[in-house]
């Protein structure tokens, strides 16, 4: 389970002394603990693990373009490094030939035809795609495609 395999990473790098990593992990295992009592839950199951990682990424890609902007380019390095820390805990990402092949297989299934039936194609792709791919790339080829 992700969340085993995060205790045991954040355990491993206290005990290495990695400041970086074990800091990173610390943070997402409170936000992992702030999610399951905000659910009522006593675990959160991988695919919620996988919203919290990808949220917190999202933070941290905001903070690196804020710190690019003010010419803080130590502070956006910092933040990479936390950044890549994370993604390693998400699934592998689906190539553009994958989300294109799945983008037909929704089209050819929700009978889409147009731009208007663009809302209808990406509900079929978020649940069978389910963070495997960056949400804007993926609605960005639907429209393409659609046009």
């Amino acid at each position: 389970m992700l969340e085993e395999k995060i205790l045991n990473d954040y355990k491993s790098a206290m005990k290495a002394r990695d400041n970086l990593k074990s800091s990173v992990l610390s943070f997402l295992r409170a936000d992992m603990i702030n999610q399951a009592t905000a659910k009522k839950k006593a675990v959160l199951d991988d695919a919620e693990i996988i919203a919290v990682i990808k949220k917190q990424i999202k933070q941290r890609q905001d903070s690196i373009e804020q710190f690019t902007k003010g010419n803080r380019l130590e502070m956006a390095d910092k933040e990479k490094k936390e950044c890549e820390i994370l993604k390693t805990y998400l699934p592998p990402e689906l190539s553009e030939s994958q989300i294109k092949a799945l983008i037909e297989e929704a089209i050819a299934s929700t009978g889409a035809n147009s731009a208007k039936d663009m809302g209808r194609v990406m509900k079929e792709l978020t649940a069978r795609i389910a963070g495997q791919a960056d949400g804007k790339l993926v609605s960005e080829l639907v429209r393409q495609r659609l046009a």
